[in-house]
C-alpha cells in the first residue's frame, strides 16, 4: 500500500503522466492481453540521433541511429545485424552484439 501511496504524493506534487506515455502503457496493457503480439516488447526502439559505441578487437565502432536506419563509416544501414556482420565477419545478432539485449545473449561470444 505504501508504493500506491508514494506514487499518488508524488503525482500531485509533480504532475502524472504524460499523454503519450499513457498511451504507450495502454498498448503495452493491450500486447499483453495476447501473448503472440508481445514481441515488439522486447525490441525497444532507439531514438534517432543516439550514439551506439562497440569495442571490437581493439577498435572503437560508432554507429548513429537515424530515422531510416543506421549510420555507420558514412554507410546506411537498415540493421545493427547487418553493421555486426560488417564489423566481425560472422552473423551476429545486432542487438546482442552492440549490448542492446541481456548479458545472457552475448555469453559465449569473445571480442578479442
Amino acid at each position: 500500500m505504501v508504493p500506491f501511496l508514494a506514487y499518488r504524493i508524488q503525482e500531485r506534487a509533480y504532475g502524472g503522466l504524460k499523454a503519450g506515455t499513457r498511451v504507450q502503457l495502454l498498448r503495452i496493457a493491450r500486447a499483453l492481453e495476447n501473448p503472440s503480439t508481445t514481441e515488439w516488447l522486447s525490441n525497444p526502439k532507439i531514438k534517432p540521433g543516439t550514439r551506439i559505441l562497440r569495442q571490437w578487437r581493439g577498435e572503437t565502432h560508432e554507429i548513429m541511429v537515424t530515422e531510416s536506419g543506421y549510420e555507420y563509416r558514412a554507410a546506411s544501414y537498415g540493421s545493427l545485424s547487418e553493421i555486426a556482420r560488417k564489423i566481425t565477419g560472422t552473423r551476429w545478432s545486432g542487438p546482442a552484439f552492440f549490448g542492446l539485449k541481456g548479458k545472457s545473449s552475448v555469453r559465449g561470444h569473445s571480442d578479442v
